[in-house]
């Protein structure tokens, strides 16, 4: 028989025990909760310029890809640059310095081509072409890696070579970037289709058929609304923002309320771009509320630009759980945070893939 003194000493061990083992639990959880998480548009280290004096070098791929693990980020569309040879990079952004001759982009997206398999094969990633790999490997801390092409020149008039990039493993495809190109017109040059010329319908009905995701962004509106006309499956605008004053950096790059809504009527996601057009991170948060209010939290999303940003207020996977977190303290529930996060991004691969 205890006495009572006895009783209450082993009820105080017990309960102490129960409050270490709770503690322990909590630590070994994920803090905060882990969503599935998805960036639309991504250069990691730059890799597509390996080769030029702009490389930093693969610890630069490395430590992105590290940071990208690290921060449990699910998925991303790493990206090609189809112009990157003829374009400038200054201080107030890019310039265009020269055009291909015939036969030099194809050639340029080959070489791209190689440095992807080069660099993302034997590095921590799943590299992948189907949207059941972003669920199947979420919580492994293994980043899926999507192929994707910023700009569509290497296409020369040739739609049959949208079938030999989906050869290649490349899933989405920017149809325009900063070098005009004959698809259709970009914000920021001059008109020369009046939007999607008749190639650029060809290659959005091929990529359609096929499952390559099409992504408007750097189109102009009218190439945008031209798009949506065309396409059967929901389109993105992988990276960019609500306009607000004219006199902000790269502003020629952001989109109106109107723009915004032709994306969000196709089913399609614009990823919000934390780039210098935003003067801070609080500010881009502010930006990310105000496309969720106008295009609707299923359309909305992530498009860091990581490592090819002008300016970014966000400049490492690490702000990922605090853009989140922010969200949700400006009134966004768990379940919308989820969606904007990478829900959305993972719809529109089920979609389209």
């Amino acid at each position: 028989m205890l006495t009572r003194k006895q009783f209450l000493n082993q009820l105080i061990a017990a309960a102490a025990g129960s409050s270490i083992i709770g503690f322990k639990s909590a630590l070994s959880a994920p803090s905060p909760k882990q969503y599935l998480t998805f960036d639309f548009h991504c250069h990691p280290g730059m890799f597509a310029t390996k080769g030029t004096p702009r490389y930093a070098g693969d610890a630069a791929v490395i430590k992105t890809v590290t940071a990208m693990n690290s921060s449990r980020l699910s998925g991303a569309f790493v990206s090609l640059v189809a112009d990157m040879p003829l374009i400038a990079i200054g201080p107030t952004g890019i310039s265009v310095s020269h055009t291909y001759a015939a036969g030099e982009a194809w050639k340029e997206y080959q070489r791209q081509l190689g440095l992807f398999k080069e660099l993302f094969k034997p590095a921590d990633v799943h590299v992948s072409t189907k949207a059941a790999d972003l669920e199947k490997f979420a919580s492994q801390d293994k980043v899926v890696a999507y192929l994707g092409c910023e700009g569509g020149d290497m296409l020369e008039g040739n739609v049959d070579r949208v079938d030999e990039m989906y050869r290649d493993g490349v899933r989405s495809i920017q149809l325009v970037h900063y070098v005009p190109n004959d698809l259709g017109d970009l914000q920021t040059a001059a008109t020369m289709h009046n939007g999607l010329s008749a190639f650029g319908k060809d290659v959005v009905r091929r990529m359609n058929k096929l499952g390559l995701v099409v992504d408007v962004a750097h189109a102009s509106f009218k190439t945008v609304q031209d798009v949506a006309e065309v396409t059967s499956k929901p389109i993105i605008l992988s990276h960019s923002a609500l306009a607000m004053e004219a006199d902000r950096p790269i502003a020629q790059r952001t989109i109106s309320a109107d723009h915004a809504r032709v994306v969000a009527g196709t089913g399609g996601v614009i990823g919000m771009w934390p780039s210098g057009f935003f003067k801070s991170f609080d500010e881009f948060v502010d930006g990310t509320m105000r496309m969720i209010d106008v295009a609707g939290v299923d359309h909305v999303g992530l498009g860091t630009d990581m490592d090819g940003n002008f300016k970014p207020v966000m400049d490492s996977y690490s702000q990922l759980a605090a853009w989140g977190d922010a969200m949700k303290a400006k009134g966004l529930s768990e379940e919308d945070t989820e969606k904007v996060l990478g829900g959305n991004g993972l719809r529109v691969l089920k979609q389209v893939l």
